[in-house]
């Protein structure tokens, strides 16, 4: 229980720009070095954390400590997971006024937001790896992304179509 909490305490404490950058994080972490669950499980836990209402890295860690260690796990790791940002954003919240014009801090931002987006794009590739993407269809996700983009489509409608999409596919190719 408690290597649950450290550990997503750590994953918090070191994931900037919310819960998409801590993927990488959490691969590294419970994947890789410590074996808890295998990549495929991650890539099941993550589809249903963003699936389910409410914040994508508070949801990972439920559901990867729930499967690691019951109720308990599960708050263990929710736990890891919100008290660093919570302190974090207090900290922030006492000593804004002061730091908010600072150049310097100004600057750090600025190089800080491009490498968010290299945490978010990193393991999506990932993940497309391990979802077994390929050029047959990678035009599902890229559709997707469009949609939602391009379009303002609501991400349910694309996930419930896709959704759709493959089970019905898969009902042509079992009766072929």
């Amino acid at each position: 229980m408690l290597a649950l909490f450290t550990t997503f305490f750590r994953i918090g404490l070191f994931t900037i720009g919310g819960g998409y950058a801590m993927i990488p994080l959490i691969e590294a972490k419970v994947v890789e070095e410590k074996q808890w669950i295998s990549r495929e499980d991650l890539l099941d836990l993550m589809a249903v954390a963003q699936s389910c209402p409410g914040i994508f890295a508070v949801n990972i860690a439920i559901f990867i400590g729930y499967k690691l260690r019951g109720v308990g796990g599960a708050l263990m790791a929710t736990l890891g997971c919100i008290i660093p940002s919570f302190l974090i954003i207090l900290a922030i919240a006492l000593f804004f006024r002061q730091f908010q014009d600072n150049p310097w801090v100004a600057r750090a931002f600025r190089g800080i937001r491009p490498c968010v987006v290299a945490l978010i794009a990193a393991p999506t590739f990932k993940m497309a790896k391990t979802a077994q993407i390929g050029w047959t269809n990678v035009w599902i996700p890229v559709l997707g992304a469009f949609l939602i983009w391009m379009f303002g489509i609501s991400p349910i409608w694309v996930i419930a179509a896709a959704g759709l999409g493959g089970y019905l596919y898969g009902k042509i190719v079992e009766n072929v």
